[in-house]
């Protein structure tokens, strides 16, 4: 395996924990997929929709989001997704890992 196909691949590895954290936190308000694709990219987090929906389907049947089907302003309808209760409290663990896991690799790589 090449290094350039190598650093790719844990590049993936790396920002497939990252969105799903990123999502969770970023739907405390409602959002549709493109609202949110919106929103990861303004905050320099460029996400596919092939990576998004099928993240957003598997975080809602684990629990951790809400959805609903709406219509507004005489548009098509769209999928506006939420954070669950139980998404919460998981966010609430993730960020903390969060912060211990950067905090050494900070002394790692300093």
């Amino acid at each position: 395996m090449e290094n350039d196909e190598l650093i790719q691949n844990m590049v993936f590895e790396l920002r497939r924990g990252i969105i799903s954290i990123a999502v969770l936190s970023l739907l405390g308000k409602e959002e549709y997929g493109y609202s949110l694709l919106k929103a990861l990219s303004d905050q320099g987090l460029e996400v596919d929709q092939s990576t998004l929906y099928p993240l957003l389907r598997r975080l809602e049947s684990q629990g951790l989001l809400q959805s609903d089907w709406r219509i507004v302003d005489e548009a098509r309808p769209r999928r506006y997704y939420v954070i669950s209760p139980q998404g919460r409290e998981v966010l609430e663990q993730l960020k903390k890992e969060w912060a211990a896991m950067t905090e050494s690799m900070q002394k790692l790589l300093s």
